[in-house]
């Protein structure tokens, strides 16, 4: 074989492989898009990893559900959901400062990037988010998500109550039903490679 034939070759198979891993790419981002486009996340931070911080995390925690879980109980989509977080900040701020036992206590609501996460049932691959975002002092402690639409943080079958309101391929992929584990691990990998790239601007 004559070299410009064997770098011909060489070259092809570079332009294959750079096609597909763009493919790929551009599918896992669109995956992932879709699937963060469905959900809502709530994130509890702490002040520190000290017991008494963390057991304030959850007291904090579960102020802010007891407010939520009935006004989100009936949302419908997405848009319902978030009209009803963007309506009810003060009210979960007064809850979790309620909770917060004098400690700062900052609520807000927009995009967050989440690493992959494991539910009963389900994973959620790394990502951005809408989030409504609930930090304690300087939130430098362990913290707590889960998602808040649909309202599955108080739910015994938090995977049943996704189904509904996620397309069936997407519903698929996060619980890696029908052997969707390698697709599930492309776009966890691609969320975790976004979430680095943004970590480092």
């Amino acid at each position: 074989m004559d070299k410009s034939r064997h770098l011909y070759i060489w070259e092809l198979s570079a332009l294959i492989t750079l096609c597909v891993c763009l493919l790929t790419g551009l599918w896992a981002q669109g995956r992932e898009a879709s699937i963060a486009g469905q959900l809502i996340r709530l994130h509890v931070l702490a002040v520190s990893d000290e017991p008494a911080e963390q057991a304030v995390k959850l007291r904090v925690r579960d102020a802010v559900l007891e407010v939520l879980s009935p006004r989100l109980g009936g949302a419908k989509s997405i848009g319902e959901a978030g009209t009803i977080l963007e309506a009810s900040l003060e009210d979960v701020r007064a809850a979790a400062e309620s909770a917060a036992e004098g400690r700062r206590v900052r609520v807000t609501l927009g995009e967050e990037s989440y690493p992959t996460r494991d539910y009963a049932g389900f994973s959620l691959p790394a990502g951005r988010y809408r989030s409504l975002r609930v930090v304690l002092g300087e939130g430098e402690g362990r913290n707590w998500w889960c998602v808040v639409f649909p309202p599955v943080c108080l739910s015994a079958v938090q995977r049943e109550a996704l189904r509904p309101v996620m397309n069936p391929e997407d519903y698929a992929l996060i619980t890696r039903a029908d052997g969707w584990q390698l697709r599930f691990r492309i776009v966890e990998l691609w969320g975790e490679l976004m979430e680095k790239l943004e970590s480092e601007k």
